[in-house]
């Protein structure tokens, strides 16, 4: 049984859709929960709380405990105001869900520069500066628990979506070098892609597929990765009750020689750097490095 009791958890954009689903949830298992929520539009225009008191009063009306807060993820000082807060009412921090967003979508062509700087300062810069304000409590406390939240966007692409698929998949590379960097203080770090029916996507699902994406159906995903035993480093995809997971691969590819490092013979052997057999997957940029410096000791010693 999965529980956070005596555990401390802040939900970045917890006023609605995902967040308030992983606020709610985190507290009927026991966590004592910040419910953050600047109350802005979709776009991210205005603010407002009430939001985020909806949540804290649904939380408190079932027997937990919660406070509000509407600081801007992309304010440090307001951030750090929020954990300093948390601190000294609960003592501690254990989980952090970085689930605040914004969307601004058109086509790259139509795109305003400020449209692009938004999205991206609030999905990539609001997530560093959320953990960042909880990593040195973390690493005192030598535990810790981090999502960030991610997208098929980022991933794979999405038509009108550059300043989003930028910002989400940049959140993975943040995820990446920091799984390293906590480990041996004991924080874990994942993140999370979900497809869910949410103020955000809701012009963007058709009618029978906002039945099967409710929110509620990501949240057990979000659970497991801020839980005691969760994994690090993992993207998980979830959806309508379905969960996978998501790599980055490389394939093993080809050295070339000395004379030969042509775009011709690049062009030529093209099909060989695409073959998927014995493709890996990295924990560290130096594992691409030590690969191709042993290609290039082999094949040199090969030549010679």
């Amino acid at each position: 049984m999965i529980t956070f009791d005596e555990q401390v958890a802040i939900v970045t954009g917890a006023g609605h859709g995902l967040g308030r689903s992983h606020a709610l949830a985190l507290a009927e298992r026991g966590a004592r929960v910040v419910v953050n929520d600047l109350g802005s539009s979709r776009d991210g225009t205005g603010a407002s709380s009430e939001a985020a008191r909806v949540v804290v009063a649904e939380i408190h009306a079932s027997g937990g405990d919660a406070f509000a807060n509407g600081a801007d993820v992309t304010d440090e000082a307001a951030i750090a105001s929020m954990v300093e807060a948390t601190i000294e009412r609960w003592g501690r921090v254990d989980i952090l869900i970085n689930n605040a967003g914004i969307l601004r979508d058109k086509s790259f062509a139509k795109m305003e520069q400020e449209d692009f700087d938004l999205v991206v300062k609030v999905h990539l810069t609001g997530t560093a500066i959320c953990t960042k304000a909880v990593w040195g409590q973390m690493r005192e406390q030598k535990y810790g628990r981090i999502v960030v939240t991610t997208s098929s966007s980022g991933l794979y692409g999405n038509f009108g979506q550059a300043n989003y698929g930028a910002a989400k998949l940049a959140v993975v590379g943040l995820m990446n070098t920091l799984r390293s960097e906590g480990e041996k203080y004991g924080i874990r770090i994942n993140a999370l892609s979900p497809v869910a029916h949410t103020r955000m996507t809701d012009d963007l699902l058709p009618p029978e597929a906002k039945v099967l994406l409710k929110p509620e159906e990501v949240t057990p995903g979000v659970l497991f990765l801020v839980s005691r035993d969760a994994p690090n480093g993992v993207v998980l995809a979830a959806g309508a009750g379905g969960f996978a997971s998501v790599h980055i691969y490389e394939t093993d590819g080809i050295w070339l020689p000395p004379g030969e490092r042509t775009p011709e013979n690049i062009a030529s052997r093209f099909d060989e750097i695409l073959d998927p057999e014995g493709h890996q997957e990295y924990a560290g940029g130096s594992e691409q490095s030590m690969k191709f410096m042993q290609k290039a000791i082999a094949g040199l010693q090969e030549e010679n």
